[in-house]
This record gives structure tokens, C-alpha cells and sequence, in this order.
């Protein structure tokens, strides 16, 4: 029989946990072992149950996410804690990291890219939902590499800069095609021919040089 993640919603809205659990048991993945509207609560359940993850809100009566997080990884260390939260700031991305948390996903996320996150936190992996992940690369970046590189991106053709900026602050291409009223596929052209032309081949190597080159401004 295989194996289900079993799984703890930690989150005060119930409409969501309700959400939540209808996706979740609709994978055949997963086992939602319990609901927990508060931070007291979550560590009280969490405690008892013992789950593989835990989908973790930060905003929570009586106890937040953030302060839980130490505790809970006492009560709980195989556990995978995944935040899932409203709030894009920076600061609540590094605390939570910093605390223990295994991943870091936005509520305005797909449902698609959560089922994403969960699995790769369940394989041991940490993830960030993609628009911040420059959070993270600010912080190991030494403020001497943001140098040099002009002449590269000036060789750009003004839609290529445009469409790499937006893939560098973490649109997607489908958000990039909807509001420069372009294709997809076109949007992809771009950044492909970009890319090359910068000899980058990935994003992160594009957020890099972006903060390089002062072309996304920090937070």
C-alpha cells in the first residue's frame, strides 16, 4: 500500500482549510490527519499527530506562524513545514527560512504550483514561490559583484530588456504575454534570444545580473 503524506492545514480561515483539503485528498497523495485554526492549536495537534507536513499560515489567532515555527520544530523535526501566506514581504520569507521552514508559497499561488511546493519539500527540497526568490539571491550577492555588464544588455533589443526585466522580478510568461499583449510563444522567443545574447542560461543567473546591473530595484 503506498504511502500517504499525511498532513497538518494550520490556517484560521475554515473556508480555506476546507479548500485545502479538497485538493488535497483529490491527489491520492495525501492524508489531511487534521485542522487546526490557531497557532496554539497547530502546536497542539502537531504534537499529538506527528504529520509529514505541515501547510502553515503566518497570520493566525493567539499564537502566529512565525513564533510557532521554533516549537514546532522541537515538537516535530521530521516534520516538512511549508508557509503558505498573503504576504509577499521579505522580511516574513527570511524569518521563516531562518526558523525552519522547509518552503514559502503565496496564497495567490495555483493550486498547481502549491501541489509543486508540497512535493518538493517532502523530497527533502526548500521552496520559494518564484517572485521571491531575488529575496534570497540579494542576500547572498556581495554588494562589490553589482558591476559591469552594460554594454550586454544595451546590445538587447528594447522588447528583449523589457521581457527579461519581467521574467527577472518573476512574472510569468503567461503574465508577461497578457500585459505587453503579446503570445506566449512570442514572449518565449524573446527571452530565449535574450538569454543568449547575455550568455545566461538560467532565471536565477538572469536575477543575478539584473541586481548586477541595478535593473530591478530592491525592496
Amino acid at each position: 500500500m503506498t504511502h500517504l503524506a499525511r498532513v497538518l492545514l494550520a490556517d484560521d480561515h475554515a473556508v480555506l482549510r476546507s479548500g485545502l483539503r479538497l485538493l488535497l485528498t483529490s491527489q491520492n497523495e495525501y492524508d489531511v490527519v487534521g485542522e487546526a485554526s490557531s497557532g496554539t492549536e497547530t502546536l497542539s495537534l502537531a504534537e499529538q499527530l506527528q504529520p509529514d507536513l505541515i501547510l502553515l499560515d503566518l497570520s493566525m489567532p493567539a499564537l502566529g506562524g512565525l513564533d510557532a515555527l521554533p516549537t514546532l520544530r522541537k515538537l516535530v523535526p521530521s516534520a516538512r513545514i511549508l508557509i503558505l501566506t498573503m504576504h509577499d514581504d521579505p522580511q516574513y520569507l527570511r524569518q521563516a527560512l531562518k526558523h525552519g521552514a522547509s518552503g514559502y508559497v503565496l496564497k495567490k499561488a495555483a493550486d498547481a504550483e502549491l501541489l509543486s511546493a508540497m512535493r518538493a519539500v517532502l523530497r527533502g527540497e526548500v521552496y520559494v514561490h518564484p517572485s521571491m526568490t531575488r529575496v534570497l539571491l540579494e542576500d547572498i550577492l556581495p554588494e562589490t559583484q553589482f558591476m559591469h555588464g552594460e554594454d550586454s544588455w544595451n546590445s538587447l533589443s528594447d522588447r528583449e530588456r523589457e521581457v527579461l526585466r519581467m521574467v527577472a522580478l518573476g512574472h510569468t510568461s503567461g503574465e508577461i504575454a497578457s500585459q505587453l499583449n503579446l503570445s506566449a510563444k512570442t514572449v518565449e522567443t524573446y527571452r530565449a534570444r535574450g538569454m543568449e545574447k547575455l550568455g545566461l542560461r538560467t532565471r536565477a543567473a538572469l536575477v543575478r545580473f539584473a541586481l548586477q546591473e541595478g535593473l530591478i530595484k530592491r525592496d
